[in-house]
């Protein structure tokens, strides 16, 4: 097999050349990854001609990004590039567009909260729609353009009165004590403490005038919608006749930490009634749904086992009428991302994990068929209307490109925006390869080989040994902002990433076999997988290796240093669990702990004990860096103050990076830079260049 050079078919530039390669002055590095413009949000009028994105431009020194809003006509003979549609200096998102195609609507703060407006695709001034004492967290338009469904926090015992719930918050404010009560878990949640409020459903009408009152449609389901706290408005949707909603909520109660089940309620749009639960029957994960055009079925998302966040997301077709639901593709093995109907309503198109990569299928809903419309790298949004599909994709090699293609994807893809080679014209990227081998039970694993930027044939190089989190995830050929191999092999370095068992794309039964299984299958995929990339790539120097990872992969290293530390000069533990058993009771989403221990931390306490990194601290011995932030509820804070401690009292090298303004995720663009630098002295120091 040979190294990729041309994964894209615009990525053919010169840049990727042999010849460019070898002229190019540098290796990508950080502070590349941190200041480049990011595309997202390709959203077409409904004639298809044009197209909306969203970019994201960063200001370092103020540390921070704003996003604007750029549309193209695709049907235009002088194919001009894109023009920004929005005015300089809104920070927007969100983007739709009217039934006429001649109004685009977005999200902007501009007022001081997030307010919707709408603009003229034409271009001109932005016109303010609402006013609200809240902000509006997303929004979907109604079949008719003439309402709008939007999502906002709010007190639930306020029902609905934005007022109610502003004076609240203020009122907070002015407390000269700061004491939290509270008499249920969830009391934090991914970064942020639980101060009562819910993300509501509301009904609004678009008007001359900004709305400043609304109705709230959700009034009986006490739950968050969209979800927290990665949630947004493709958790709800219009009828075709605008008459009701359907959305996806977990209901806010004592068992909500440790509860999966998600259902679809279906609410009158102007309030009245009550909402009827269409999932009743399924006590996991029901979410996504969309009308058929005739709004006789309803098309969603689901999983089949309670309290597992990593089950297989099964297509779902439920005729409303009747009650009768039925899987779609029960024999195709992947999990759907989401829901998008062909214009002919006989397809759907969902992107899905697969060996290594993301691609967009077509889904016949017929049949159950699923085909491979558009491969290598990653796809990560797509949409669809009249004769056009647009859609953003990612590699190994370059961010998030907008492209567009014929609405059946038969059509070459067009390039809308520029790859990442094209943007930083100087800078030469790591070939990459994917390769194989027996891991674990003598399964097929699959894992990536990065070359450095400045390969030469016949010379070795150090070794980043990557591992990825989730533990239900994936490190393959797509583009991160966060661990991005690139970065690395722009320093000089190989790199290797193994899909150990647990990993997404290769089959359900093969993300299930980690569960209960934290601390043997996956290493021994590891192993084996570092031992195969040796052998078959003599440029990797094994007596010069790191091995780094985060969350899950931060626990592996924690598993590694004190049961399989031979090979490495170095470790970096990011946010990784230090002690299994503190972990649950201590993090936020008990479900997860639950399901991956086999039961709670009372009485599964020899389950959370059996791969656990704290009770081999006697065999630490490799340096590490530690690397956490204070607002991680996930893994809280002192499960690597914890191991940071355990390294200085036995002695033995380390650092410990702390950042007091970052989750789970390292994210402002200086604390990125800071994080990679830190990172990159510890490689050097310990495997050199």
């Amino acid at each position: 097999m040979t190294f990729r050079r041309a994964l894209l078919p615009l990525m053919l530039a010169a840049a990727l050349s042999p010849l460019a390669a070898s002229a190019a002055p540098r290796g990508f590095e950080v502070r590349d990854m941190a200041t480049l413009d990011r595309v997202s949000s390709p959203t077409l009028s409904p004639d298809g001609r044009r197209v909306v994105f969203a970019k994201r431009v960063v200001d370092f020194a103020a540390n921070k990004g704003a996003s604007s809003l750029w549309i193209e006509d695709l049907f235009a003979r002088d194919a001009a590039p894109p023009v920004r549609l929005t005015p300089e200096g809104w920070n927007v998102n969100s983007p739709s567009f009217s039934a006429d195609g001649k109004t685009v609507y977005f999200l902007s703060a501009k007022s001081g909260s997030s307010q919707l407006y709408s603009i003229p695709a034409s271009g001109g001034t932005p016109k303010q729609l609402t006013a609200f004492s809240t902000d509006v967290g997303g929004y979907k338009l109604s079949p008719d353009g003439k309402r709008i469904a939007f999502n906002a926090e709010v007190f639930a015992d306020c029902k609905g009165d934005f007022a109610c719930s502003a004076k609240r918050l203020d009122d907070k404010g002015k407390q000269k004590n700061s004491g939290m009560l509270f008499d249920r878990i969830f009391i934090r949640h991914w970064d942020a403490w639980n101060d009562g409020r819910l993300n509501r459903l509301f009904v609004t009408a678009v008007t001359d005038k900004p709305a400043t009152t609304a109705t709230l449609v959700s009034f009986d389901v006490i739950g968050d919608v969209p979800s927290r706290p990665f949630g947004d408005s493709s958790e709800y949707t219009w009828a075709p006749d605008g008459q009701s909603l359907v959305f996806s909520a977990r209901i806010a109660d004592a068992k909500e930490p440790t509860s999966t089940n998600f259902d679809l309620y279906q609410v009158s749009a102007d309030g009245t009634g009550t909402a009827k639960n269409l999932t009743t029957a399924n006590p996991a994960w029901d979410t996504g749904a969309t009308f058929s055009a005739d709004g006789k079925t309803l098309y969603y998302r689901a999983m089949k086992r309670p309290g597992f966040e990593a089950d297989r997301f099964a297509l779902i077709a439920l005729d409303l009428a009747s009650g009768q639901r039925r899987e779609i593709a029960p024999q195709w093995d992947r999990s759907a991302d989401g829901i998008t109907l062909s214009a002919d309503g006989k397809s759907i198109y969902t992107t899905a994990t697969d060996m290594g990569e993301h691609p967009l299928f077509a889904v016949d809903i017929a049949s159950g068929k699923a085909s491979k419309l558009i491969g290598e790298g990653s796809v990560s949004a797509i949409d669809l209307a009249g004769p056009t599909l647009a859609l953003t994709r990612n590699s190994l090699k370059s961010g998030d490109v907008l492209y567009t293609t014929s609405s059946d994807a038969t059509a070459p893809l067009r390039a809308i925006t520029a790859t990442t080679g094209e943007t930083l014209k100087d800078v030469a990227f790591g070939d990459f390869e994917q390769f194989n081998f027996k891991g674990w039970n003598g399964d097929t694993v699959h894992g990536y080989v990065v070359k450095p930027w400045n390969y030469v044939e016949g010379k070795k190089y150090p070794v980043a040994f990557l591992i990825h989190g989730g533990p239900q995830g994936s490190f393959g050929n797509g583009w991160s902002y966060r661990w991005n191999p690139q970065t690395y092999a722009g320093q000089g370095y190989a790199v290797v990433m193994i899909d150990f068992h647990g990993s997404t794309g290769y089959g359900q039964a093969f993300t299930d076999a980690i569960s209960q299984h934290w601390g043997d299958r996956p290493l021994e995929d590891l192993q084996k997988g570092w031992a195969a990339a040796q052998q078959k790539y003599g440029f990797l120097n094994g007596d010069k290796a790191c091995a780094l990872g985060a969350s899950y992969g931060g626990f592996m290293v924690n598993w590694i240093a004190g049961n399989w530390n031979q090979p490495w000069k170095c470790l970096v533990n990011h946010d990784g669990v230090f002690d299994q058993r503190m972990m649950g009771f201590a993090t936020e989403e008990l479900w997860f702990t639950e399901w991956e221990q086999g039961g709670t931390a009372i009485d599964k306490a020899a389950n959370y004990e059996k791969f656990n990194p704290v009770n081999h601290v006697k065999d630490w011995r490799v340096p590490m860096l530690v690397v956490h932030g204070q607002l991680d509820f996930r893994i809280p804070v002192e499960q690597g103050i914890g191991a940071f401690t355990t390294l200085q009292l036995k002695g033995i090298e380390s650092k410990f990076l702390y950042f007091p303004d970052e989750n789970h995720w390292v994210l402002k663009p200086q604390n990125s830079v800071q994080w990679h630098d830190t990172v990159n002295a510890w490689l050097k120091q310990h495997i050199g260049e």
